[in-house]
């Protein structure tokens, strides 16, 4: 645990860290998808990435994607690539992050902010287990591990009608939730003294 943490930049000792050191442990055995909820500046980028390097895809290759950076369109094509034709700048085909994260793992950061339509689609590939280039015909596997993150509550996103509930519960079969710093305070003086030599 101790190796894990250093080399992640992942700091703490206190109960509720060990319980997230567990779960990063118990996640990374597995391709169990993965939904990291809270607060921006809880690590969350950073715990995905130790189960992605502490188990069995630490050797293959880890794919971040930040949901909020780009309209659907192009969300949608940086996700699952798009041959050549399919829009006005689709000047040749291109592989999008599920094709390149092969049997490793991509990462959906503010998973939160994907539109509705998206959503749909994302679905789709979680069940199937295949996709399609944007304007394309040919059917990928999908073998790439999902892990999301979200700052926001996503419960009540779907009861508000904003998050699929059945996307929701594909995202969230194995789930961590990261605490803030003011539920870990006895954490802040290793933080600091971390902050300081680095």
């Amino acid at each position: 645990n101790e190796r894990l943490v250093e080399e992640n930049t992942i700091i703490g000792k206190t109960s509720i860290m060990r319980e997230i050191y567990k779960k990063i442990g118990q996640a990374s055995t597995t391709r169990v998808t993965v939904l990291i909820q809270g607060e921006s500046g809880t690590g969350k980028e950073l715990i995905a990435k130790a189960i992605h390097s502490s188990g069995i895809t630490k050797e293959l290759p880890f794919i971040a994607i930040n949901c909020t950076a780009m309209p659907e369109t192009l969300l949608e094509s940086e996700l699952f690539g798009h041959v050549k034709g399919a829009f006005t700048d689709a000047v040749k085909d291109k592989r999008g992050k599920f094709e390149l994260a092969g049997e490793g793992t991509i990462f959906l950061d503010e998973i939160s902010e994907m539109s509705i339509n998206l959503q749909a689609k994302l679905l789709r590939v979680l069940q199937e287990h295949e996709f399609e280039r944007v304007g394309g015909e040919v059917v990928i596997p999908m073998k790439a591990r999902v892990i999301s993150a979200t700052n926001c509550d996503l419960n009540k996103l779907v009861s508000l009608g904003k998050f699929r509930e059945d996307l929701f519960y594909r995202l969230s079969v194995f789930s961590i939730n990261t605490p803030s710093l003011k539920e870990r305070r006895d954490d802040v003086e290793l933080l600091v003294k971390h902050f300081i030599k680095k």
